[in-house]
């Protein structure tokens, strides 16, 4: 049944309403209640206001009345923390004290609930105790447990009273309630550094009046476990001050005792985890040590969680077990005198990775572990080689144990039940795979050759039996070892890789799985084969077979292209092999194997076969009226070029380049009346990549390409045509190809009119960015392009000032760089001068309204850019910022006449130190936006 309201709100927009009690409490129905959500958004706007103003100190009590709705008090207990939190100096000193015990009996009051209530009231008197310790307020934990205390009613608090101290249990969790957001409030503050610091120190001497108390009430039989809980909360809470676990310990060794409590599980190890995690912790070896057993007991409970597949349970154990080894493992690792507590330890931990199972399907437990092994390993090898060698003989026999169970973890399971997974889970295996791979290739480190020769025994034990041959997982496994470590390490000094190259033809990839993890392991091996390039002849077939079947493309093709970018050089007597097999391949990657070869060999390859190479582009050319086939030979294209190496062979690959690069432009021409949006984009990033790699000697296509780009841009306006432009501008605005370039510009026009609306910058902001950074770059290469009385300087003025109102952060931040380029021009170009004599005013008015509110807070400092480039070449700023900030109301209805004049003296003052004016800018920005005295403006 829907509540009656006060009022009908429906019957006077919240705009039109007076600020008061009964009409906050309707528009709140409005905003709950009303099913249109455009009434919504007009209640919410005028709420806000409310919340700002003057009244909300007074109107927010009368909305935490026990009559009201609990969304309604909510709202109430909302806008006293705001107001607390935000407009604290607005309150008078002596209403301190009234304000606190008003607090206080309103918790009292909810500590029944409503729970949301509460918790807004609490952390409303957190944030009262933040502003007010340590001159005002000294002690502020001790008074509030004090306040929670059993007492005989005063006159004052009446009957009242008495029955809320008829609430024992409820005011115990109130009480904790509010010692558990006072230190979340603390770190969710905006504080300055100085300030934190202060804090901080005095609420870390309160942890003497909180900690006793919390372990009291852990210990009691009669703390029910809701209150346990709770406790277990605060300390979590309060850990996060750093608070001594010298002082604490204890307190944590109790929360232990929870975990055998399946209600409180779960708390407990978030608890546990949290006070042991803390870094500071370290300095406490006494209390470490005392924890250990504690940890280790959990083994046997771990074991049977295991065995009756208790996910939850042996992941929280294996929690607490990592947070202990990894965080503290130097520390520990140090007590020579308890060397063996820490030793099963790493074997309970090397236990949870071993858990049995497929991740992440039937366990998520073992991934925790994984980042415990590269600690572990870092300190071992960081003690000096004395004891660095003890170490060694005691943990490398863990760490050959750990390389087999992350071989056998790494399995993939038969392929009826792989297929089976979501594509979720297959994903999530995927990622574990590669945290396995970067584990393994860190423990050979560690382990060295011989872990290399450990897998090359297996590998060659298995291959050489039939009957473990059959299993393709056990094969896969090892190779995707081999294939971890040789693509990070320098194989050239294994005596392994060999024989490995010798086995791997042995191997039947008629599994696809299998098949991929050979690739990908011959192709991490395409340096070793650079420097034995006579192994080529037995491993690049493979190679060329996998080619052959759809399934193998992505590795196979990521394998042919390690090959050619690593052994070009050696791949002739193979290059007639690889191009045909290419050939019945439409992958476009394959194009980029085949640029590096043609890098290689250049003109001396049999049959020219760079011009094979392209007819063979051009002629496999489906119907040419379907622009998927053509936009997929364009990339094709682009592939090629992205790998096509001028430098290697000077003039030879040069000219082929050159070759490729003209002829695709022919046949771009030729089809460019069929040319769609997208087959645009496709040319435009070609040239793009042609452009950038001949540089300057692409200059006889220069005019050739401006005409294309300026029919290209005509048709369909989009951002890669004026990226490719801006690019050109780059290169030959100083060269003799400038003329050719600056009579091919039509596209600068043409933008012109895409954009000098808002709707047209709202439309296209990645026309806008674009068209933005294009004139910039003109602007500093090529300033006297904006002598062309073609141009409309005025058009394109107003551009960059709607780009700056974009809602799009790289739009604005593009149309911020355009005006630091253009304003320093203005004083020597009489044109641009004028544009900014003309409307100079409204860039300086929608900064202003940026700054004020109308952009995110991240961008202020952006923003300052532009008035302190003002400020530097125009004389007007001072009468523009005059003009627009006697406004009333502008920027923002906050800032009063006094501010602005500030704001406007002290930005004048400043014209080179670009820091200051971001200060003074911040600080006007934080006024506009009513966050004054929130913390932010010490940022």
């Amino acid at each position: 049944m829907e509540p009656s309201t006060p009022d009908n709100p429906s019957a006077k927009s919240p705009v039109e309403l007076e600020l008061s009690v009964e009409n906050v409490e309707s528009t709140l129905y409005q905003l709950y209640f009303d099913p249109t959500m455009e009434h919504k958004n007009v209640a919410q706007k005028w709420l806000t206001q409310a919340q700002a103003s003057a009244q909300a100190w007074h109107f927010c009590w009368a909305l935490l009345s026990q009559d009201k709705l609990p969304e309604v008090q909510f709202f109430g207990a909302s806008t006293l923390h705001m107001k607390i939190s935000r407009h604290w100096s607005d309150l008078p000193t002596d209403q301190h004290e009234n304000l606190r015990e008003q607090l206080l009996t309103h918790i009292l009051s909810f500590s029944s609930g409503p729970k949301m209530v509460l918790t807004r009231l609490c952390v409303s008197m957190a944030s009262m105790a933040l502003n007010l310790i340590p001159q005002a307020w000294p002690r502020p934990v001790a008074d509030m447990v004090r306040a929670f205390q059993p007492q005989k009613p005063t006159s004052e608090v009446g009957s009242d009273m008495e029955t809320l101290q008829q609430r024992p249990h409820a005011h115990c969790l109130a009480l904790l309630e509010l010692l558990t957001v006072l230190p979340e409030e603390f770190q969710s503050s905006r504080l300055a550094q100085t300030r934190r610091t202060q804090l901080r120190e005095v609420l870390a001497k309160e942890w003497i009046v909180v900690c006793p108390m919390l372990r009291q009430l852990l210990q009691s039989q009669d703390s029910s476990n809701q209150v346990k809980e709770k406790v277990m909360r605060c300390l979590s809470s309060w850990v996060g001050l750093n608070v001594p676990l010298g002082e604490s310990h204890e307190l944590v060794e109790d929360c232990f005792g929870a975990l055998s409590d399946a209600e409180l599980f779960d708390t407990a190890v978030e608890t546990i985890v949290n006070a042991i995690s803390q870094p500071d912790c370290q300095r406490y070896v006494d209390a470490l040590v005392s924890m250990m057993p504690l940890v280790l007991g959990l083994h046997e409970q771990l074991k049977t969680a295991v065995q009756d597949g208790d996910m939850e349970t042996s992941h929280g154990i294996c929690r607490i077990a990592v947070a202990m080894g990894e965080t503290h493992s130097r520390v520990l690792l140090e007590q020579v005198d308890h060397w063996q507590e820490y030793l099963t330890l790493v074997n309970m931990i090397l236990y949870c990775t071993n858990i049995p199972g497929y991740y992440p399907v039937c366990e998520t437990t073992s991934s925790l572990t994984l980042t415990f092994w590269y600690t572990l390993q870092d300190d071992i090898l960081s003690f000096e080689e004395e004891k660095q060698a003890i170490y060694l003989q005691i943990y490398r026999p863990i760490y050959f144990s750990l390389v087999d169970v992350l071989l056998q973890k790494s399995h993939y399971p038969s392929e009826e039940e792989y297929n089976s997974w979501s594509s979720d889970d297959k994903e999530q295996f995927r990622i574990y795979r590669v945290d396995i791979s970067d584990t393994l290739m860190y423990v050979y480190e560690m382990l060295g050759a011989e872990l290399l020769s450990n897998l090359y025994g297996r590998l060659g034990t298995q291959l050489l039996d039939p009957q473990q041959s059959a299993i393709w997982q056990d094969t896969e496994a090892l190779l995707f070892g081999f294939q971890s470590i040789a693509e990070t390490i320098d194989m050239n000094y294994s005596d392994v890789i060999p024989g490995l190259i010798g086995l791997i033809p042995r191997i039947n990839i008629g599994n696809i799985m299998l098949a991929d993890t050979v690739m990908y392991t011959i192709g991490s091996l395409a340096e070793w084969l650079a420097d034995h390039p006579v192994m080529l002849g037995g491993i690049l077939p493979m190679v060329l077979q996998g080619l052959a079947k759809e399934e193998l493309s992505v590795s196979s093709v990521s394998t042919l292209k390690r090959i050619c970018r690593e052994c070009r050089l050696d791949l002739g007597p193979f290059a007639q092999d690889i191009l045909s097999v290419s050939q019945s391949s439409q992958c476009m990657w394959l194009m980029q194997a085949l640029g590096f070869l043609l890098s290689a060999f250049g003109c001396r390859c049999k049959n020219n076969k760079h011009e094979i190479i392209y007819i063979y582009i051009y002629t496999n050319l489906p119907a040419i009226a379907n622009k998927q086939p053509i936009v997929h030979i364009l990339g094709m294209l682009s592939s090629l070029f992205t790998t096509l190496d001028i430098k290697r062979q000077s003039e030879d690959s040069r000219n082929i380049y050159i070759y490729f690069t003209f002829t695709t432009t022919v046949y771009v021409k030729s089809i460019f009346g069929l040319s769609r949006r997208v087959m645009s984009q496709a040319v435009c990033g070609l040239f793009d990549k042609s452009v950038r790699t001949l540089l300057h000697d692409f200059g006889p296509l220069v005019a050739q390409l401006c005409d294309m780009l300026g029919q290209i841009y005509t048709a369909y306006p989009q951002a890669p045509a004026l990226d490719l432009a801006r690019q050109m501008v780059h290169i030959f605005a100083e060269t003799k190809n400038k003329k050719k370039l600056l009579r091919h510009v039509e596209m600068l026009f043409v933008a012109l009119k895409v954009l000098t609306s808002a709707a047209g910058v709202q439309d296209h902001p990645d026309i806008a960015e674009s068209f933005m950074h294009l004139h910039a770059q003109i602007l500093k290469r090529k300033p006297d392009l904006y002598l062309c009385e073609q141009l409309d300087k005025k058009a394109l003025f107003y551009c960059g000032i709607l780009s700056l109102k974009c809602p799009e952060t790289p739009t604005v931040k593009a149309a911020i760089l355009f005006f630091t380029e253009l304003l320093p021009r203005c004083k020597d170009m009489t044109a641009l001068g004028e544009v900014l004599q003309s409307d100079g005013k409204l860039l300086t008015e929608t900064v202003l309204q940026a700054v004020a509110g109308g952009c995110p807070q991240s961008l202020t400092e952006h923003y300052s850019e532009v008035l302190l480039s003002l400020n530097r070449h125009s004389t007007s700023l001072p009468q523009w910022l005059k003009e627009t900030l006697q406004t009333p109301g502008f920027p923002a209805a906050q800032v009063s006449e006094e501010q602005k004049h500030s704001f406007t003296q002290q930005l004048l003052r400043e014209q080179t130190n670009k820091r200051r004016v971001k200060d003074i800018v911040r600080e006007f920005s934080l006024l506009c936006r009513g966050l004054q005295g929130s913390g932010y403006s010490d940022y």
